[in-house]
């Protein structure tokens, strides 16, 4: 069995952790929004062939019924806010983003908010810009093949390669300004992980991690932290 924990004193350093990477629009510097929208790619996709993830995807949004993505499960409380029958306009994603555990109590979405007015209408209208663009990206993942997604990981095992993760990514699934991994989709996780591995996601230190980590290992750790129940 290897040991890995210094590998995850580096993991820990990053807040980045399994981030849905936002590739560029175009060839141009990110906008002030889409840097911003770093907060939410965490748990959603955005733009073309956008899928649901953590969170469902976020295309086609604006007037959207609330709660209403195919194939996505939400919590009952949002289910139960559903009946209202609102749809996403500005103002209703605004409050939202302000305080989500507020606005809707119960929801699993675990995000603390942006309290800052001006950063939520940024990161507003770039999702309304860039929900319904056909200059958004054609994928997020690298296909994997079915061998790997079929790997059926050591949750014990795991849950000992974590052990270091979960004093900064708290078990809890509070982010506290670092992202939740927590009940992460396996699927999701491990894809996210082999892009870092493969090189289809771009950060040196990510990839350098990912590249040590086994198949195996990186299928414990997905089903890990998938089965953490808070």
């Amino acid at each position: 069995m290897k040991l890995f924990t210094p590998v995850f004193k580096l993991l820990l350093a990053l807040p980045i952790f399994l981030s849905i990477e936002l590739y560029s629009i175009s060839a141009t510097e990110e906008s002030s929004g889409q840097k911003l929208f770093k907060k939410c790619k965490a748990c959603h996709q955005i733009g073309f062939e956008a899928k649901n993830s953590v969170g469902p995807h976020l295309n086609n949004i604006r007037n959207r019924l609330i709660g209403s993505v195919d194939n996505f499960k939400y919590s009952d409380s949002l289910l139960e806010f559903k009946k209202q029958e609102k749809s996403w306009d500005k103002e209703m994603l605004d409050q939202y983003l302000k305080a989500p555990k507020k606005f809707i109590r119960g929801t699993k979405m675990n995000f603390s908010g942006i309290k800052d007015i001006s950063e939520r209408e940024q990161i507003i209208d770039f999702i309304w810009q860039i929900s319904t663009s056909s200059q958004a990206p054609s994928i997020y993942e690298n296909s994997l093949s079915d061998e790997i997604l079929s790997i059926k990981g050591d949750p014990d095992y795991g849950e000992y390669l974590s052990s270091e993760c979960t004093t900064c990514h708290q078990a809890s699934g509070k982010d506290d300004g670092i992202p939740s991994i927590t009940n992460w989709p396996v699927d999701s996780f491990v894809k996210a992980l082999h892009a870092y591995k493969n090189g289809g996601r771009k950060n040196p230190i990510m990839e350098m991690i990912a590249k040590r980590l086994s198949n195996e290992e990186i299928a414990s750790l997905a089903i890990f932290f998938n089965s953490i129940n808070n």
